[in-house]
């Protein structure tokens, strides 16, 4: 626990649904494909854009409305910061209603989350895992931490296009009803971000990604020393998503594969094959995208930064350790230095807001 700190002053708090339709089933009519969307805005509210927060696989908002070990989470950081926020709980997860005919779910033990997640340093799969140290506990079942955390695990979706195309078309819904935000992703979210501004170009205003979906193309299969890497399935038929994205010219995708990695413990990349197609409704839109030291994303995440690239989007690359922040393993927001991580974040959308703000009294 932290010390006291001024209290919060909210002005508007609440909770709604968006998306979701009406289905038959042989005992009635039900919902689906609905997404919980809990808000806050501040009293001393400095920002016109709201922040709009997506979680990753297996988890809900409450990854951003504090961390188990009892610490302020994101939410607060940024309504301090003068933000209306705006967390999502994904379709068929948490608060937002799962029914069996939307699909199978999936889930993770607890060793899969330690080895993934809270406790990298003891599998070491991939070559930087050793690095973390930011997890605030021992990261493994029966620490009073970790406990809490995975006590608000959820199952999720077992189809990935299906994840996406249903967060794509709440998250449009969200956009529609509240205007233009910033769309803060991490993880398997990742995916949502480029989907819902493709869907929305003109109401994502930019977005945060925090190690988001990756690698382009192929997933990453980490075997451990020494050989460390191997393509996993072809899972992104447009690239960084399972459903479709906007390209110009449209037309089918083609690939290609880095010969050699762009260094020392990192992964080949995918990228198209020249020319390069745009992403026609991301290419106005700033892209911010974040990486741990220790994460099992730091073998690729600049093959995403890459990728977005090629494809024409203004694209922003932190990597965590560059700026003197380390050992972070993947879950960014709710890590000992959390706070830390996210007044870098805040530092790049100033930085944004500035420049659109300077643009506009250009014109």
């Amino acid at each position: 626990m932290t010390g006291p700190r001024a209290p919060l002053e909210i002005a508007e708090q609440g909770y709604f649904f968006v998306g979701g339709s009406y289905f038959d089933a042989p005992d009635g009519r039900f919902m689906a494909g609905q997404m919980f969307v809990e808000f806050q805005i501040p009293h001393r509210r400095t920002q016109a854009l709201p922040i709009v927060m997506f979680s990753g696989g297996g988890q809900s908002g409450l990854n951003y409305t504090g961390t188990p070990d009892g610490r302020e989470g994101w939410m607060q950081f940024f309504l301090r910061r003068g933000y209306a926020v705006y967390v999502c709980d994904q379709p068929s997860r948490a608060r937002s209603p799962h029914q069996p005919e939307t699909g199978a779910l999936t889930r993770h033990s607890t060793d899969r989350v330690a080895q993934q997640f809270t406790a990298p340093e003891r599998s070491k799969l991939w070559p930087q895992a050793e690095l973390h140290t930011q997890w605030p506990g021992e990261g493994v079942a029966g620490d009073s931490v970790f406990d809490q955390y995975y006590a608000q695990s959820f199952p999720s979706l077992a189809s990935f296009p299906q994840q996406q195309a249903l967060n794509r078309d709440a998250g449009a819904a969200l956009l529609d009803r509240i205007g233009p935000a910033i769309v803060l992703t991490h993880s398997q979210s990742g995916t949502f971000g480029w989907l819902i501004a493709d869907a929305r170009p003109d109401l994502v205003k930019a977005i945060v990604a925090m190690e988001p979906s990756g690698p382009p193309v192929r997933d990453m299969i980490a075997r451990g020393a020494p050989d460390w890497f191997e393509d996993g399935a072809f899972t992104k038929p447009y690239g960084l998503t399972a459903e479709p994205l906007t390209y110009d010219p449209p037309g089918e995708l083609q690939f290609v594969r880095q010969e050699t990695p762009d260094g020392p413990g990192l992964m080949c990349g995918w990228l198209q094959t020249a020319p390069a197609r745009k992403l026609k409704n991301l290419r106005h839109i700033p892209v911010l995208v974040v990486q741990g030291e220790a994460s099992y994303h730091a073998p690729y995440d600049h093959n995403t930064v890459a990728y977005l690239r090629q494809a024409g989007v203004e694209t922003t690359f932190i990597r965590l350790a560059d700026r003197g922040i380390a050992g972070n393993g993947h879950l960014l927001m709710i890590e000992k230095n959390n706070a830390e991580i996210a007044t870098v974040a805040a530092d790049w959308l100033a930085s944004v807001i500035a420049r659109s703000e300077a643009t506009k009294q250009s014109i």
